[in-house]
C-alpha cells in the first residue's frame, strides 16, 4: 500500500487529541503495521508535542483494541486477526443498518449538507481516488458522517470503534481485493436513500455493503 500523508488533524485540538487522530489514522489505514512498535519519543518529535499527550493517546488507542502495551517492552501495534472478522461484521450487520435508518429519520440539515459534499465527492468509480489510502480515508469519512447524522452518540461511538478495525483489515488486503471502487461507490446510493428519507432503504443499503465487505475479504483470505 502506498503512503499517503496522514489526515490533517484540527491544530486548535487538545494535544491528546491531536496525537490520538493522527496515530489513530496511521493504524487504521496501515501506515502503522500490524505488529509494528510504537516509539512514543518518536512521535513525540514527529508531531512536536510532550510525551505525556502521546502516552494519553496510546492508552485511547489500546482501549480501541489498535495498539497493545507489554510491560518491559514497548507498545505495538495490534496483529490482524482474520478471525475477528465474523465477530465484527456480526456487530456491524445490526448496527450499520440502525445508523443508516436514525441517520435518514433523523439528520439535522448541517449534516445532510455535509453527506450532499460527500456524494459530489464521489462522480464514478472511475473518478474516485487511485491511491488506497486516500479511498479508505473517504470510505472512513461516509461511514462517520452516517454515524454522527444518527443522532445517537452511543450508538456513534460503537460503530466508530468496530469500523475502525473492520477498514484495518479492509486495508490488509486491499491490494487483492477485486472492484474496490465499485464497493465504496455503494456508498453513493446509501447516502442519497439517507437525504431522502427513505429509512427502509438506507438500512437495506447499509447492510448490503456490510455483508458484500465481509464476503468481498473471505473471496481472497
Amino acid at each position: 500500500m502506498s503512503l499517503a500523508q496522514p489526515e490533517v488533524v484540527d491544530p486548535a485540538l487538545p494535544l491528546a487529541e491531536r496525537a490520538y487522530l493522527t496515530l489513530r489514522d496511521r493504524l487504521i489505514t496501515l501506515q502503522i503495521r500490524p505488529g509494528e512498535p510504537i516509539d512514543d519519543v518518536k512521535v513525540a518529535g514527529e508531531l512536536q508535542v510532550g510525551r505525556t499527550p502521546v502516552r494519553e493517546a496510546l492508552k485511547r488507542l489500546e482501549d480501541d483494541r489498535l495498539v497493545v502495551a507489554y510491560p518491559r517492552r514497548g507498545t505495538f501495534a495490534t496483529v490482524v486477526d482474520i478471525t475477528d472478522l465474523a465477530s465484527i461484521n456480526d456487530i456491524r450487520a445490526q448496527l450499520e443498518p440502525l445508523a443508516a435508518r436514525r441517520a435518514a429519520e433523523r439528520a439535522t440539515s448541517a449534516q445532510r449538507a455535509e453527506l450532499q459534499d460527500l456524494v459530489d465527492r464521489f462522480g464514478s468509480p472511475e473518478t474516485l481516488p487511485t491511491d488506497p489510502t486516500e479511498l479508505m480515508r473517504l470510505d472512513v469519512a461516509v461511514h462517520r458522517a452516517i454515524y454522527r447524522a444518527s443522532g445517537n452518540p452511543h450508538l456513534e461511538d460503537v460503530l466508530v470503534r468496530y469500523h475502525n478495525l473492520a477498514t484495518r483489515m479492509f486495508c490488509l488486503f486491499l491490494e487483492r481485493l477485486p472492484d474496490v471502487p465499485e464497493h465504496i461507490n455503494e456508498h453513493v446510493p446509501l447516502i442519497e436513500a439517507i437525504l431522502a428519507g427513505d429509512a427502509d432503504e438506507a438500512a437495506a443499503r447499509a447492510l448490503r455493503h456490510v455483508t458484500g465487505f465481509e464476503a468481498g475479504v473471505r473471496a481472497v483470505i
